[in-house]
């Protein structure tokens, strides 16, 4: 008896996670086990589109949870592992390092603990196509000047809590790969924008305070510069290294759409303008407002994807202008959504202010 494909996704219900969940699902191969803590940014409403699928299931457990990992693994005996699970905004980091800390670097020890207890116990012919990925972030390089590009051998150089306990997690992946032998693919990504993303983030932020005509909060002078990654086009990315990655590598994953961030909030305002109708073609962005930089902002990020696309042949399917056309139009007819999102404890306010530790 051939046993069926399974699948386990940390951070499931999170943004990215959702959507590589639904991904997956809808490819129709395999399980999907979701494992998501369910904190403040797990939206169970971003998997209802998979909920009731025979496809796929969800287990509300703790990524620093030994115990709770392990009976996963025992329960579910998953082929591959995607390891998404993470506190994710800048902001929040700077506010509150050590739960940073405890999900980022303690969580991903466990996962790669209990997968490796997992993987020394799978026959042979098994181990021989486990796989754990790694996903994690451009932000561990630091900051780049007005030139020049991320590439997998540039030196790490992290800013902030978030993304120093990212680039720990990094680390500790590729030292059980060399290490212990555990089968490892590593990715660092762009900034990821679209559908069912928690209203901290620059974008969704900026939709949902220019549709309700409050304040947008742009920081410094709004010249910092991020590339921009479509989440459809992300979770593509992972599928395909997952598939045909080379272990114990590393793969950026870019959207090649550098924006300042001033230049995506005035893009966003023109969205909203003519999806609204509101009159003339600057109504929303003058509500534009320049507030104080956040502590130890990077100024810009750029990442060559180059590896993926020429040794995996992946591209990404949306431009700049066509992924946030999409997301805009998403966040409009998704208010219920937002709404629960915004219900809870989180109303828009400023993050990321606290002055000293």
């Amino acid at each position: 008896m051939i046993r069926p494909l399974v699948t386990l996704v940390t951070g499931g219900a999170g943004f990215i996670g959702s959507a590589l969940v639904r991904h997956l699902v809808r490819r129709g191969d395999r399980l999907v086990v979701s494992l998501d803590a369910l904190t403040y940014a797990g939206n169970l409403d971003s998997l209802g589109e998979v909920a009731d699928s025979p496809r796929h299931v969800f287990v509300r457990a703790d990524v620093a949870d030994a115990d709770a990992v392990r009976q996963v693994f025992a329960k579910w005996q998953p082929n591959e592992v995607y390891h998404l699970a993470a506190e994710s905004h800048v902001d929040r980091s700077i506010d509150a390092p050590g739960e940073f800390i405890r999900t980022n670097v303690v969580g991903t020890f466990v996962m790669l603990q209990e997968a490796m207890r997992h993987y020394e116990r799978l026959a042979l012919e098994a181990r021989e196509t486990f796989r754990f990925l790694h996903v994690s972030t451009d932000e561990v390089f630091g900051s780049l000047g007005a030139e020049g590009v991320f590439t997998r051998e540039t030196p790490y150089d992290p800013s902030s809590p978030y993304s120093a306990s990212k680039a720990g997690s990094d680390h500790l992946a590729r030292a059980w790969h060399r290490t212990y032998g555990l089968p490892v693919l590593v990715t660092n990504c762009s900034n990821n924008y679209g559908p069912c993303q928690f209203p901290e983030k620059l974008i969704p932020l900026m939709i949902l305070n220019g549709l309700e005509e409050k304040p947008l909060p742009v920081y410094g002078a709004g010249t910092n510069v991020r590339d921009w990654l479509y989440v459809d086009d992300h979770v593509a990315a992972l599928a395909v290294v997952m598939g045909r990655g080379t272990l114990g590598r590393t793969y950026l994953v870019g959207g090649g759409a550098e924006r300042t961030n001033l230049e995506v909030v005035e893009e966003l305002c023109a969205l909203l303008d003519a999806r609204l109708g509101r009159a003339g073609t600057t109504v929303t962005r003058r509500l534009i407002t320049f507030v104080a930089d956040r502590p130890g902002h990077d100024f810009r990020y750029a990442i060559d994807s180059g590896a993926l696309r020429t040794e995996l042949g992946w591209n990404p399917a949306e431009t700049f202008e066509s992924g946030l056309a999409r997301t805009v139009d998403w966040y409009l007819a998704n208010r219920a959504w937002w709404e629960r999102v915004r219900s809870g404890a989180y109303r828009g306010e400023r993050l990321g202010l606290r002055a000293s530790a």
